[in-house]
């Protein structure tokens, strides 16, 4: 998501953040090549000159050119532009309401509806707790309706049953009806979609609108149609009172030109995106940590968020009592690996930490293979569970069995094996040290300046020369 966009911007202000002194005319030159890193990025033309226009001017003003740090001013100023653009702040669903708050899902065929309205049933169940019922409403499109009742059973959230002939607006009254006798939070309406706007999907929608009152009209669109996805948003707008929008596919587009014009051309805000085909890939849209990411600053809430979700509240409370001791072995590096696994690889974490930019192209590039975390757990499932939990066992006879076991080398043994000595000896020290109320407390006394090698230096790891430039 973005990498194109943020690849060119990074290189922009790189060159800017290695001079001590700033001109006019390095501001303007920089902001041109901003200019071309956002068409190409197919953001929209108008969006781009406004963008442009009110950076510039905020640039070539005396706070930065007369700044001690000038190039990292002009950065802050993209990034409050940026944000801007997105839509300032996160907009929720409006869900306090008189039970229960209707939510119609509207959008072309092909955008993702069905799947987004089962991704956003397993948001609102899991992160909101709320009573959810699904309804279809597409009785053009074959199977739609058994689509959604399989999508609810994935999900465990209740789909409304289905009456062979009743039509769209029929199905949605009884969706409320039943949803406010059965007392349910929310109920989402799938409408059926067509190739492209015409008069009978628009009087649907309309006639649906009327019969339920909808709290929320959200339009599905998917990202990866650039340009084309802020027409249709345009062309649904002029229709139907739209209150938001859903980008699929975010994680396919790596220019993001739509997400970037969408709210800047529709003034409605992007309330979700969609990163993957998993159910659970739904991320609240924030205007503020989605210009992070697109600026190379990370996204730790992001980051945190998605360690909520996928890390396993038993099993951190266990690991936790064990580095309390001072103690991590190959079980536990193991956790560490499935967990990194399931919250999207190194890719997908390397793109959330601030600075870790380098580490992102690298993998990008295929210096660094993505398999790697597959590869080292396979090694680590080659040994016994003795072997696991007493790492000084491993001689050099059981690192070859090993290693043939895994299907890789002994030095790729021997790099897992020093790994997990690595970490057992950090926490050794960080135990010493006071655990973390103890790391906590020397971090806040060497202030904001520390980066990730200075905690590490701390704990005796080896640090690859240069790490530090990466701090945010």
């Amino acid at each position: 998501m973005f990498d194109s966009l943020s690849d060119r911007l990074g290189q922009v202000f790189e060159k800017l953040r290695g001079r001590g002194a700033l001109t006019e005319l390095d501001v303007r030159a920089a902001m041109r090549e901003v200019r071309i890193a956002l068409l190409e990025a197919d953001v929209a033309l108008p969006v781009v000159k406004d963008f442009i226009d009110k950076v510039t001017e905020r640039a070539i003003g005396a706070e930065v050119i007369r700044s001690v740090t000038p190039g990292q001013q002009v950065v802050k100023i993209v990034h409050d532009a940026l944000v801007e653009l997105l839509g300032s702040e996160a907009e929720g669903l409006n869900l306090a309401v008189t039970p229960p708050a209707i939510i119609m899902l509207v959008g072309l065929q092909g955008s993702g509806k069905t799947t987004t309205t089962g991704k956003l049933a397993k948001f609102l169940t899991e992160r909101q707790g709320k009573k959810v019922m699904m309804a279809s409403l597409d009785v053009a499109r074959p199977a739609a309706q058994e689509q959604l009742r399989v999508l609810g059973e994935q999900t465990g959230v209740t789909t409304l049953p289905i009456v062979a002939g009743q039509q769209p607006v029929q199905i949605a009254e009884r969706a409320r009806q039943s949803a406010r006798l059965q007392g349910y939070d929310v109920v989402l309406l799938d409408t059926a979609g067509r190739l492209g706007v015409d008069a009978a999907l628009m009087a649907e929608m309309a006639a649906i609108a009327n019969a339920t009152t909808p709290h929320e009209i959200l339009l599905v669109v998917d990202a990866l149609t650039g340009q084309d996805a802020v027409n249709v948003a345009t062309a649904f707008m002029g229709q139907v009172a739209l209150t938001g929008v859903i980008l699929t596919r975010m994680d396919g587009d790596a220019r993001g030109g739509a997400a970037l014009s969408m709210r800047a051309v529709t003034q409605r805000p992007i309330k979700f995106a969609a990163t993957g085909e998993k159910l659970d890939a739904l991320e609240a849209f924030d205007p503020q940590r989605v210009a992070g990411r697109i600026l190379g600053m990370g996204d730790i809430v992001g980051l945190v968020e998605r360690a909520a979700a996928n890390i396993e509240q038993e099993d951190a409370e266990k690991l936790a009592a064990k580095l309390a001791k001072g103690q991590f072995d190959f079980n536990d590096l193991r956790g560490q690996l499935k967990q990194m696994k399931a919250m999207g690889g190194l890719g997908a974490l390397a793109g959330m930490i601030p600075g870790m930019g380098a580490a992102k192209k690298a993998l990008d590039s295929g210096a660094v293979d993505e398999r790697l975390l597959g590869r080292m757990e396979g090694i680590i499932c080659s040994m016994t569970a003795k072997e696991r939990a007493k790492p000084e066992l491993l001689t050099a006879k059981r690192k070859i069995r090993i290693a043939k076991g895994s299907g890789t080398t002994v030095q790729d043994v021997n790099k897992v094996i020093k790994m997990q000595l690595d970490m057992a000896t950090a926490m050794k020290k960080l135990r010493k040290m006071g655990g973390m109320k103890g790391m906590a407390k020397m971090m806040a006394g060497m202030g904001q300046g520390a980066g990730i090698g200075d905690i590490a230096g701390m704990l005796g790891a080896k640090v690859p020369p240069g790490f530090n430039k990466f701090k945010r």
